[in-house]
């Protein structure tokens, strides 16, 4: 079984899988139906209008529509797109157990417990059958896929299949006085137009389950029986073919698989099985520990499965369907249907190789895994599954390409994995003694060599060497030196993928690909939220890689894009230019064209190619808000105005870029006050004063006043200063300013004008100007930041654009990397002064200063005088601002701890809530500001300039690569824990439960913000809370019982209650004894006598225990009588209600807390969790996340496109459910 999704929730009874999305509806025992996507592990919606169970569920197959019925004997019709329930259909007297949409009509099928089939028309919202004859419940009812037939199951230990044809007819051709009397019929004698076909009986108890064969006339049953029983049916009759044996408990659901000849059934034995239908033998056995199965579901189009178990469900498949292949050069190497073929690329011919052999057993998952080809010996390996894993050495005869008719007899031997690493030795992994064995091509072992990990598989890594995986970490072993190439700290990896040069490597996790160098230096990781399934690198060292439903790209730096989306799974084999080479799932080779135009764009930026970049802007069409953002994010904003056409975001990006003179030309067209201001404080930080007295005019026709005095201040312009208030009104103010500047002539006029309101100076002082505060420090000037214009304005000003009146000419063009066209102040060009003159048509004779007195020069020829460089001229323009640390920390993480730590302490709560449930933030208060602090360091630079604040990053090294960022430095740690419970457990033995208590539930708190690497210690730090948890409630319970000192009956409850806790064994023998000497001294013998006996199973060592344990077991058994009537059963296995105190027996409802996962009675439900003191007990959850490899199946900010077209978009879940962040989308969510 390959487990593809899980989920935690109460009973599910009903499933149903969405014939197009990747979607299925789960109904739950308490009444609530969940509609899950099962790629991306999210819950989408939730349903609860149903009061009861609700046991049966069914998606329509073309509408928006899905079917519900439980328990209050209602049959709901909802939309799931209007998220609400459209009407509700009456008239069953009891129980719902399944309904079912018609694959055709519009009817619906539904099975009671009131002893009747009825089909419903759900259009006209009407009862057209109801189906009588059973005499017991009826426990399931389903149409044909094909014919006019349904099949029933009931507890009176038969199988009904029941002809509907009549009813068929009616509905195509229905007659008026036929439907009044068939209507009559139906209210008096349960209707005419389903008649019994075929009673089967065989079972020897009552029948839960019966299905059709989607092709064949048979029929499959499940019973109480504990049996399978397989029918065939023909025009007449029907009969028992065989049955099925080897279920221990009550077979509750069964169907034949759509695909395989196989049936699948599962059984409240807590196991699912698989039988072989031509064989009528078991194939397989899958079980769960504590949690008894009740339904299956196929996905219709899918090799997908689901099952419902008392905690929840699954979603699996039984085989694996990624075919095994090795590309050599120009040609692939694969396995499908028990053949080894051949394909060539660049003719697309394929070929059946060999015949290889089938595995001797009948076990699902026994083909070829991998496959090992060897180009100069022509061998292949095959590795599978078989007897715990195996090989197949083939040695393929030259003229067999294309006869695939020679039978050969292939070298076997066992091994986790197989790889060739030379031409004529390949290396089997020897998992039981961590050996790798070297062979030859007789299968002969030539050499050992110990690994240096505990290894369980092994890849190749060039001649001689081997790429060895352990659960979170690959090493690249060198089997000549027996020494360690490289190194590298990974999630769990599943394929391996080098380049053609061999320099780089891929790494496939599950949701993560980790980019390495030939010596496992890391250089990037991209986590995806969906599955990622294959990659192949193409020609220009770009990374190509499949998810289940997009083909996408890596580059080198980690950045990626969707390419296009895929209606199915493909397995990449090659990348030859806009070519992708594949296989799918049926083994067949398919090629696809794609549009390479985006990451080819992307790496020329990156590999700074501009003349690439210059041509794909001039022949291509890329745009949109995903390239923009790239663009800016990548820091060319110059680039990016050449895409954009709305002049809001020209005005933004030419600010970003430092291009006034666009800026200019935007702002006049948006004409808006505050984009004005803006681009005044840019011109102001640029220093360009022709600029800012031509806004000084621009405020002056607007009559903006204000404007007009900022723009005389920025100038430092006194006479328009003194102007500008003159003409306001403010005299006084314009004396003042013209008195202190020392301009006397203006301010004796306006003293005539103020009379004797003339303002009067302060005496003794000598007015000076304003002037920025000397520097403590001083080292000559300030250093002024001085930038080349930008590679592309001079190519790309008037791409798409016109000119305007303001701006320069159209530059000529120029080769890159030699002469630059730079625009001086003036906008004049640099380059031949002789072009300017003529361009311009300036007159020298005119001119009033009579201008430069140039005169030619007589030279001789024979002198040649060299060209002089010309020099570019350099305009300022504003270093654009990078990402802060802390942005990029959020942007990467769904990690509560590291939002924390970036300081976005509001993301960090959202976080919180949505996976755990917590409400209460004030025991995480003070770890939030320790975890902010103590991922930031601080340093004094000067006096007057402010704290530096430099983010500490995790594992940082001198030697990592400055653009990328890793995750923060955490102050909690998961082996700090560790201390933690080893102190708790110490406080516990020594009876200081109150300090016990406190260290427990600041293990709790801590949990939620600590963030650990690998899978192995995300189980640790989940097994971590459940025994904290445990602890709180065990201590709680004792710190209650101590506070009562006069109701004996509850002392001994809560002494009996506590022995329940799941604790450690000395704490266990402690409790259990102190409980047996209570209920002793309180005359309840019977209970002290079980507490002894719990006790005395412990084997403890203490002798005075035992001793005593011993002396009341005797003692008690004189008088095995309570005296006193307890709460406590301890026949009956139970859970404490964590805020009651009071215990809930099996099958009795409850609620949970979604962190600590404590149990409490409903009413509990909506309150704070008294054992964590931080959950909403009963609130929705996805779930603890502490580890980056968690990510993919929870909350995860997703760069891509929202429906599969060729926009890109930004998403983000919240509140369980996809909202829009950016609009620019084709709105087909």
């Amino acid at each position: 079984m390959l487990t593809k999704f899980e989920t935690k929730s109460n009973r599910v009874k009903g499933l149903s899988f969405h014939t197009k999305r990747p979607w299925i509806l789960a109904s739950l025992h308490s009444g609530v139906i969940q509609l899950w996507d099962y790629r991306m592990g999210t819950l989408i919606d939730r349903f609860d209008e149903h009061d009861g169970p609700v046991r049966g569920v069914h998606f329509h197959k073309s509408q928006p529509l899905f079917v519900s019925g439980g328990d209050d004997y209602k049959i709901k019709v909802w939309n799931y797109k209007l998220h609400r329930c459209l009407f509700t259909l009456l008239g069953h007297l009891d129980y719902i157990r399944t309904v079912q949409f018609h694959h055709e009509y519009p009817w619906i099928v539904s099975a009671s417990d009131d002893q009747t089939i009825r089909i419903w028309n759900w259009q006209s919202r009407t009862c057209i059958s109801v189906l009588t004859g059973h005499n017991h419940y009826v426990m399931c009812a389903s149409f044909h896929p094909k014919e006019d037939l349904v099949v029933s199951a009931s507890l009176d230990q038969t199988v009904r299949v029941w002809d509907i044809g009549a009813l068929r007819k009616k509905t195509v051709s229905p007659a008026d006085d036929i439907l009044r009397l068939s209507q009559m019929n139906t209210d008096l004698f349960g209707g005419v137009d389903a008649v019994v076909k075929y009673v089967l009986e065989g079972h020897d108890r009552g029948v839960n389950w019966a299905a059709f064969h989607p092709s064949l006339p048979l029929i499959v049953s499940g019973a109480d029986d504990r049996q399978v029983k397989l029918w065939r049916m023909n025009d007449t009759k029907a009969w028992e073919v065989d049955t099925l044996r080897g279920h221990m408990n009550n077979v509750s659901c069964v169907m034949f698989h759509a695909r395989q000849d196989i049936i699948v059934s599962n059984s409240e034995d807590k196991s699912i099985r698989v039988w072989d239908v031509t064989k009528r033998t078991g194939v397989q056995t899958f079980r769960r520990e504590h949690d008894r199965f009740w339904i299956l579901a196929a996905h219709p189009e899918m090799n997908l499965l689901a099952a419902g178990h008392d905690s929840g469900m699954i979603v699996f498949k039984l085989e694996r369907e990624r075919p095994a292949f090795s590309v050599s050069g120009d040609s692939l190497y694969y396995v499908k249907d028990r053949f080894l073929r051949f394909y060539e690329f660049s003719s697309q011919k394929d070929n059946q190789v060999i015949p290889i052999r089938r595995p001797g057993s009948t076990s699902l998952n026994q083909g070829p895994r991998t496959l090992s080809y060897s180009a100069t010996e022509n061998a292949v390996l095959l590795c599978s599954d078989v007897d715990g894993g195996s090989y197949e050495l083939y040695i393929i005869p030259k003229d067999s390409v294309g006869r695939g008719d020679t039978v050969q007899d292939a070298k076997r031997g066992v091994g986790a994995s197989a790889v060739f690493v030379a031409r004529n030795r390949f290396v089997v992994l020897d998992k039981s003694s961590n050996q790798a064995l070297v062979k030859n091509l007789k299968n002969e072992i030539i050499k050992k060599s110990n690994l240096p990990i505990a290894t369980d598989a092994i890849f190749y890594a060039g001649t001689g060497n081997l790429l060895c995986r352990a659960e979170d970490r690959v090493v690249i072993f060198d089997l000549q030196q027996r020494t360690i190439l490289g190194d590298l700290q990974t999630p769990f990896v599943k394929y391996v993928v080098w380049s053609n040069d061999m320099e780089t490597v891929a790494l496939l996790s599950k949701h993560a690909i980790i980019i390495a160098s030939k010596k496992l230096e890391h250089r990037c990781t991209l986590h995806e939220t969906i599955r990622v399934k294959s990659g192949a690198w193409d020609d220009n060292g770009v990374f190509i890689y499949t998810t289940l439903n997009h083909i996408k790209y890596c580059l080198p730096n980690g950045d990626s894009g969707i390419i296009r989306t895929l209606d199915v799974p493909i397995y990449i084999t090659k990348v030859s230019g806009n070519t992708i080479y594949c296989l799918d799932r049926d083994g067949k080779n398919r090629a696809i064209t794609i549009d390479a135009t985006e990451y080819i764009f992307k790496l020329s930026l990156l590999k700074k190619r501009y003349d690439h970049v210059m041509s794909v802007i001039r022949s291509s069409q890329l745009c949109g808000q995903a390239m923009i953002a790239y663009l800016q994010q990548k820091g060319f904003p110059e680039v990016a105005l050449h895409f954009v056409k709305d002049e809001r975001t020209r005005f933004n990006l030419a600010l970003e870029s430092g291009n006034i003179q666009i800026a200019v030309a935007s702002a006049k067209e948006i004409d808006e006050k505050d984009h004005w201001y803006r681009l005044g404080v840019e011109a102001l930080r640029q220093g360009n004063m022709e600029k800012l007295s031509k806004m000084l005019r621009i405020a002056e026709i607007k009559n903006d006043v204000m404007g007009q005095f900022h723009n005389a201040l920025y100038l430092g312009d006194i006479r328009e200063r003194v102007k500008i208030l003159e003409n306001a009104g403010h005299l006084p103010l314009a004396y003042v300013t013209a008195a202190v500047h020392g301009l006397t002539e203006v301010a004796d006029r306006l003293a005539g004008e103020l009379g004797d309101k003339v303002p009067s100076l302060p005496q003794g002082k000598v007015p000076s100007l304003l002037m920025p505060p000397s520097p403590i420090l001083c080292g000559g000037d300030w250093p002024l930041l001085r930038v080349m214009k930008g590679i592309f304005e001079g190519g790309l000003d008037n791409i798409g654009r016109g000119g305007h009146e303001e701006e320069e000419e159209e530059a000529a063009a120029a080769d890159w990397g030699e002469d630059l066209d730079i625009v001086d102040v003036d906008g004049v060009q640099n380059g031949d002064a002789g072009v300017v003159v003529e361009d311009e048509d300036v007159n020298e004779g005119d001119n009033e200063e009579g201008g430069w007195d140039l005169e030619d020069l007589e030279l001789p020829p024979e002198i040649d005088t060299p060209k002089a460089a010309v020099s570019s001229r350099s305009v300022f323009v504003a270093p654009s601002p990078g990402m802060p640390v802390n942005q990029i920390w959020t942007q990467k993480s769904s990690l509560a701890g590291e939002h924390a730590a970036a300081g976005n302490f509001d993301t960090a709560m959202r976080l919180l809530s949505r996976q755990l449930g917590i409400k209460n933030f004030s025991p995480l208060k003070q770890m939030f500001l320790d975890l902010h602090t103590g991922s930031h360091s601080y340093l004094h630079a000067f006096t007057s300039t402010p704290v530096i604040p430099l983010a500490i990053e995790k594992g940082w090294s001198e030697s990592a690569s400055p653009n990328v960022r890793g995750p923060p430095a955490l102050v909690y740690k998961f082996s700090q824990l560790d201390d933690k419970l080893r102190s708790a457990y110490k406080f516990t033995t020594e009876g200081k439960f109150g300090d016990a208590l406190r260290v427990f539930l600041n293990i709790l708190h801590t949990i939620p913000l600590v963030v650990v690497d690998s899978r192995r210690e995300v189980d640790e730090v989940k097994e971590l809370v459940v025994i904290a948890k445990e602890y709180v409630l065990g201590l709680r319970i004792e710190v209650k019982r101590k506070e009562i000192k006069d109701d004996q009956v509850r002392q001994q409850e809560l002494a009996a209650y506590f022995t329940h806790c799941n604790l450690q064994k000395i704490h266990l023998r402690l409790v259990l004894a102190n409980a047996m000497t209570i209920c002793f001294k309180g005359g309840n013998y019977n209970t002290a006598a079980n507490f002894a006996r719990r006790l005395l199973e412990t084997d403890p060592p203490n002798e005075t225990q035992v001793k005593k344990a011993r002396q009341v077991l005797q003692a008690c058994e004189r008088n095995m009588k309570d005296a006193n009537q307890l709460n406590y059963d301890f026949r009956n296995p139970f859970v404490i209600c964590g805020a009651t105190f009071v215990p809930i027996y099996r099958g009795q409802k409850d609620v949970s807390c979604p962190y600590c996962g404590s149990r409490f009675v409903p009413s509990i439900e909506g309150q704070l969790c008294a054992v964590c003191d931080l959950a909403v007990v009963g609130a929705d959850a996805s779930g603890l996340l502490c580890s980056p490899s968690q990510m993919p199946a929870q909350f995860r900010v997703i760069q891509g496109s929202c429906c599969g077209c060729d926009d890109r978009s930004v998403y983000e879940q919240r509140n369980l459910e996809w909202w829009r962040v950016q609009r620019n989308c084709c709105s087909r969510l």
